[in-house]
């Protein structure tokens, strides 16, 4: 990671190609707020007073900010480990440095920047860490751009740090029209894999075109379409779905192969504990890493290892540079379900759970 903070940076290469002039600090915030488990029309939008930026932050004028999974299940008080209500969600963005606090280099400002915030990000600025700071090639679009943030992090890491896949294996993608799933299925394509991803047939020509083969989700003999494209079994195979189908899942390696399992969608409206589902995830998972038959299982989890905080925030950095480099070379493609006003959160939030579009759903402030 680029040294934010105190010291001025030591080569050109950490300077911007391009400079745009700071806007004025704001003198208020507009921020979405969940006030508590409602529909997504139940979101409110506040103003408050603007708050300086503190020793070793900056602020961000957001440009573009993404609705996942995270937000969606926070919104039903099912994400594991969420703050309580209300609170202001928003998992990342890609914003502007137009203040920064105390210790922090002032040619940050103008310079455009990528952040993974967990909350807080469905506003119109945002103070955060300058050292959670990864810079936006000018030449990117901030809102294809925000689609690499938290989604592009996420499949890097489960595609080369945990499943370590190489030029020439076979993958399954699960979801694969989403937005972790079409960064996995194109970074996997970069890296010389063949690659299967199951979607709903409406979405299978957004999935042929990022390069995969795609299969339905939800036909009757799909284990045997699974198996008579990779008759040895799947290097890889990426489930966000979870629940008891990750047993399928796991069936379908090859006999060193490796499951990542990072989310439990197929439980999102269940009711009842938000922890139970992935408890019991983890544990399958442990009790098939005991067996020895060569295969591995892993539940990815992006804040894995925060505790160690400088090599954490290196590889994020590390690992989201080579993504938005990727991008800035035209060999990703941006998955941009639909760019709405922050003031139109609601609505943001009800395409992004319809089901019905392929990519991210991005929030632009700057639109309002």
């Amino acid at each position: 990671m680029k040294n934010l903070i105190g010291r001025p940076a030591g080569t050109s290469a950490d300077r911007p190609a391009a400079r745009v002039p700071a806007a004025e600090a704001p003198h208020t915030v507009t921020e979405a707020v969940l006030p508590g488990i409602v529909e997504p029309e139940g979101i409110e939008l506040r103003t408050r007073p603007a708050r300086p930026p503190g020793p070793g932050q900056v602020t961000l004028a957001a440009e573009a900010a993404g609705i996942s999974f995270a937000e969606q299940q926070m919104r039903r008080g099912k994400y594991y480990d969420q703050p309580p209500f209300p609170f202001v969600p928003g998992y990342d963005l890609v914003g502007r440095v137009i203040q920064v606090g105390q210790g922090v280099r002032a040619d940050l400002l103008g310079r455009r920047f990528a952040v993974l915030t967990k909350t807080g990000a469905w506003a119109s600025h945002v103070n955060a860490d300058a050292e959670d700071l990864t810079e936006v090639p000018e030449s990117v679009d901030s809102a294809d751009a925000e689609t690499f943030v938290v989604n592009g992090i996420t499949a890097w890491q489960m595609l080369h740090r945990v499943a370590g896949v190489h030029a020439g294996d076979t993958v399954l993608v699960l979801g694969a029209n989403g937005g972790v799933g079409s960064t996995l299925v194109q970074l996997a394509r970069i890296a010389g894999a063949q690659v299967v991803g199951t979607a709903s047939p409406k979405h299978h020509s957004a999935v042929t075109a990022l390069g995969a083969t795609p299969l339905d989700y939800r036909a009757p003999d799909l284990d045997g379409q699974l198996r008579a494209l990779a008759p040895g079994g799947y290097a890889a195979v990426f489930d966000h779905v979870g629940g008891d189908g990750i047993v399928d899942s796991y069936r379908l390696l090859a006999p060193r192969g490796t499951l990542v399992s990072y989310g439990t969608a197929s439980t999102r409206d269940d009711l009842g504990s938000s922890k139970a589902p992935v408890l019991k995830l983890l544990v399958r998972l442990l009790w098939w890493n005991a067996l020895p038959n060569g295969k591995s299982a892993h539940f990815y989890n992006i804040w894995a290892g925060r505790r160690r905080l400088t090599p954490f925030r290196l590889k994020l950095s590390a690992d989201l540079t080579q993504v938005l480099a990727l991008l800035a070379e035209g060999r990703l493609t941006a998955q941009v379900a639909a760019r709405i006003p922050l003031s139109r959160v609601g609505e943001a939030v009800r395409l992004a759970e319809s089901g019905t579009v392929v990519g991210k759903v991005v929030l632009v402030p700057g639109q309002d």
